[in-house]
């Protein structure tokens, strides 16, 4: 990747994100940032599943440490917040066509489950769509972005009694950063993480488009 882009990408986190963990895994240089093709072509697809397979079998299930995983595609360009909503499940979809693991036990393949997180290699991700024509200013990314955090990184905040204080300063970051909070972002479980994954504001009736059953 060349430079510059990385370079973009960090001071889009670092300027003034509201997102305090995203901001803290790049000032702790705990970010992989990968280049790809366009996010419907299948070379695409295979090389991300595999270095998604290596970023989970790196992983210290003991670690306190928090990391994410971006891929990003320079040659994607969206004309809205829907079809790079189509074009984002499109791949999810893809990429757990080429997985033989079963679904992370700890989390349901249901997309419209409570308990229903993206599962790759038997590992559960929170995953985070952003691009240039996002609504939201903090997934107004300068290129088009799927950020894969591992899910259990967020059952440690638990853990460690700082899951509600990280996200209570998120959405004041949030609210300050755009005018209100994302009316997306909802607690594990109290609705399904599906609905968030592309940051667009969809409906209570909205369906994901693929099944993972």
């Amino acid at each position: 990747m060349k430079k510059y882009t990385e370079s973009r990408i960090r001071q889009f986190i670092l300027d003034d994100h509201p997102c305090v963990m995203a901001q803290s895994v790049f000032a702790d240089e705990s970010v992989q940032i990968h280049s790809y093709g366009k996010m419907d072509d299948n070379v695409t697809v295979n090389k991300l599943s595999d270095d998604l397979k290596m970023y989970v079998d790196k992983q210290d299930p003991d670690s306190k440490d928090f990391e994410s995983f971006i891929a990003v595609f320079r040659k994607d360009k969206f004309l809205n917040e829907i079809h790079f909503e189509e074009a984002l499940w499109k791949m999810l979809y893809n990429l757990r066509e080429l997985d033989k693991s079963p679904w992370d036990p700890k989390t349901s393949s249901d997309t419209s489950s409570n308990n229903f997180s993206f599962s790759l290699h038997g590992t559960s991700f929170y995953v985070v769509g952003m691009h240039p024509m996002s609504s939201r200013f903090a997934r107004k990314s300068p290129y088009t972005m799927v950020v894969f955090n591992l899910h259990d990184q967020f059952d440690k905040l638990r853990e460690m009694n700082r899951y509600k204080r990280v996200r209570d300063l998120i959405r004041r970051r949030d609210k300050h950063f755009q005018g209100n909070i994302n009316p997306m972002l909802e607690d594990f479980g109290s609705s399904s993480e599906a609905r968030q994954y592309s940051g667009r504001a969809v409906d209570q009736d909205w369906k994901c488009p693929y099944s993972f059953d």
